[in-house]
């Protein structure tokens, strides 16, 4: 009799992009300086010792004072050194400087719509997708084992959610608003294991 050996599925490096949430917004504070809110902490800690980040080997922070923070309460539980990666940074729009929420709305609109022109100076969507997807790749060419959670920002990482979906960019596939959002892919097949999902929600 023939015998049928069992095929073992290997596991599978996770490797995860999680965007800060809420922030204290103080509108004569250059945006990058910005740090979370009551609110924005208290949900980050919440999850901190969450199993769906048991796996977790490498974190790896935007250089903007809300995603360390942000990287650092998660990484706080396991022991995990946390690394800064400057260029990780969300979608240049120092140009304008804070604007008021429907402002705001309206140039986001327009800056994912036209994703190869500067809108009111801010940097070009293109730009800075090519400039999330070289940072996430820099560090997943290491191929160091177990999975890899990056701690940035909504723009940039919707742009990298739409490289590694094979998506044109498009604001539809943006994160909800209030930031503590997830999403998920594999690292060796760069294959979505799930869009955006609440800080929350993860596990469930």
């Amino acid at each position: 009799m023939k015998t049928i050996t069992p095929t073992i599925e290997m596991p599978t490096d996770i490797v995860r992009y999680l965007t800060h949430p809420q922030v204290q917004i103080d509108p004569a504070v250059p945006v990058p300086q910005w740090g979370l809110s009551p609110v924005g902490r208290a949900r980050t800690e919440a999850v901190a010792r969450a199993g769906w980040l048991a796996g977790t080997t490498q974190i790896i922070s935007s250089g903007e004072r809300k995603a360390i923070e942000t990287a650092e309460i998660i990484a706080r539980p396991p022991g995990i050194m946390i690394e800064i990666r400057e260029a990780m940074h969300e979608n240049d729009r120092s140009a304008t400087g804070f604007l008021k929420p429907t402002e705001f709305e309206q140039v986001a609109d327009q800056f994912f719509a036209q994703p190869d022109i500067s809108v009111r100076g801010w940097e070009r969507a293109a730009d800075a997708q090519a400039r999330i997807v070289r940072e996430a790749e820099a560090v997943l060419s290491r191929n160091r084992p177990g999975d890899v959670l990056f701690v940035g920002h909504g723009a940039v990482g919707t742009l990298l959610f739409c490289r590694v979906a094979g998506h044109p960019i498009d604001r539809r596939h943006d994160q909800p608003a209030g930031g503590g959002h997830v999403f998920a892919f594999t690292r060796e097949t760069r294959q979505i294991l799930h869009g955006w999902r609440r800080l929350e929600e993860m596990g469930t």
